[in-house]
């Protein structure tokens, strides 16, 4: 009897496979855009990575799941799961020992199919994981980095092995403060690129279209942006409570009474409640859109007349993308609040609260308002973003040297000229005396004064004075 020889397997051809990493809705568009635009080099397969770094990532959504989704899809080949590959392990938490790391390339080499591929990376956050372990097990692949926040215009957060900062190749961001620079991953010298905002605008309006029905109100509301601020220790629950009813007050206070409120997709029901009851004081008309969807995709379907939130990348999207009036709150609050200087969240509140109108100042409101009536451009896709200026660029390096002063060195003198020109209240608005002290900067306590500093009973004394501040601020907000 004849023996049938089994067909030997194929064997891929090596090429190039770019793997695309993203974890978020607002992600995957970012690269579709990038894509659209012809910011990749052609490769033999490109592959989507899909992380999921939700506190538990059994019960949430993956993005790939997610309505709108599919409309995305076709731009890659392949949409594969990295928390599957690395079960049971948390992708926020884990990372491949250095000894182990050739057995886990191998692994995802066989897993996905790689073969001998040349791979190239395409990740967020590399400063942390999942995104700096992928970079770690693929040792040799170049990699870019794409941003889709405010936090670009920042300091790298953590200090990079060069083994994986000298690999980057770029760093994609969307140009939403016209002629700022970003400073991230600039100990590298990679350079910025600009992802169009055309594509990207047309991506978000496909997501638009995939999400269905909402219930929105007619006409043009004000849209409040929620966010989970207390889940991150910057505020209590009970100040972001405060927090969201003074974006109802400052909305009506401006002459909204359609008011359309997006909560955070974490928050308790109980800020939801305390918003309603605000709005039945008031008189106006509350709607609450608790379908969880992208602030871009309400900005289309609604047309809102307002957009007031507190640092949210989304006010900026609003004001750069689709000419909509913007507000800010609680910004200079929370310029104090936040802790330790190095918190990453501080670039884009400096940039919020540098660029934007409290939703109190009447006359900068009005004045976005009308230039948003005499903009020919509205609603076409591609306003002009707020360009910034040379105080802007100045604020932001100093700020970012003080935050990362042994990453950033050579920003120094320019830290050190911007704030020798400076007002107190500039530097006590973005700055803190203790960090300037420490640093030798200007605007620190004087040399001279320096054991009074560290003297016990003084410090205390300071102590009692600030909680005495904070006492009596809490009873003129309450």
């Amino acid at each position: 009897m004849a023996v049938t020889t089994p067909p030997a397997p194929a064997v891929r051809t090596a090429g190039t496979t770019q793997l695309f990493c993203a974890s978020t809705l607002y992600g995957a568009a970012t690269l579709a855009a990038a894509l659209d635009a012809d910011c990749f080099a052609p490769a033999g397969r490109r592959v989507l990575v899909v992380f999921n770094n939700t506190m538990t990532p059994e019960t949430s959504t993956p993005l790939d799941a997610m309505p709108g989704f599919e409309l995305l899809r076709p731009r890659f080949d392949e949409v594969v799961s990295y928390n599957e590959a690395i079960s049971p392990f948390h992708p926020g938490d884990w990372a491949p020992r250095a000894d182990d790391v050739p057995l886990w390339e191998r692994y995802f080499r066989m897993l996905w199919d790689l073969g001998e591929d040349r791979v190239e990376l395409a990740v967020e956050s590399i400063q942390v994981n999942p995104a700096l372990a992928f970079c770690q097990i693929f040792h040799g692949a170049p990699v870019h980095v794409y941003a889709d926040g405010l936090m670009s215009y920042g300091p790298t957060r953590n200090k990079l092995d060069p083994l994986t900062g000298t690999r980057v190749r770029r760093l994609l961001h969307l140009d939403l403060v016209a002629g700022l620079k970003p400073l991230l991953l600039s100990e590298f010298e990679v350079e910025p690129e600009i992802i169009p905002a055309e594509p990207f605008v047309k991506v978000l309006a496909e997501l638009s279209a995939a999400q269905g029905e909402l219930e929105l109100p007619g006409g043009n509301p004000a849209l409040l942006l929620g966010q989970y601020l207390s889940a991150l220790n910057i505020l209590t629950p009970e100040e972001e409570e405060k927090l969201h009813v003074q974006m109802v007050k400052g909305a009506y206070e401006r002459g909204h009474r359609q008011i359309v409120f997006k909560p955070h997709p974490s928050a308790p029901e109980r800020q939801v409640q305390l918003i309603e009851a605000e709005a039945e004081r008031l008189g106006a008309e509350l709607t609450v859109l608790d379908t969880p969807v992208l602030a871009e995709v309400v900005y289309q379907r609604m047309r809102p007349a307002l957009v007031v939130g507190c640092f949210s990348t989304a006010l900026l999207t609003a004001q750069a993308l689709y000419g909509i009036p913007v507000a800010r709150v609680g910004t200079e609050r929370l310029l104090d609040r936040l802790a330790p200087y190095q918190n990453s969240n501080r670039i884009p509140l400096s940039i919020v609260h540098a660029l934007l109108p409290d939703v109190t100042d009447a006359a900068g409101v009005e004045a976005q308002e009308e230039q948003a009536r005499q903009d020919d451009t509205r609603g076409t896709g591609a306003p002009k973003p707020v360009a910034a200026d040379a105080d802007l660029t100045g604020l932001l390096t100093a700020i970012g040297f003080a935050m990362q002063p042994q990453i950033y060195p050579e920003l120094r003198p320019a830290a050190e000229v911007f704030l020798a020109g400076r007002g107190d209240e500039t530097i006590r608005t973005y700055f803190k005396r203790k960090r300037l002290t420490a640093l030798g900067l200007p605007g620190g306590v004087p040399a001279r004064l320096g054991p009074l500093v560290r003297n016990p009973a003084a410090r205390r004394v300071v102590r009692q004075a600030r909680a005495l501040r904070r006492a009596m601020l809490k009873q003129r907000t309450g």
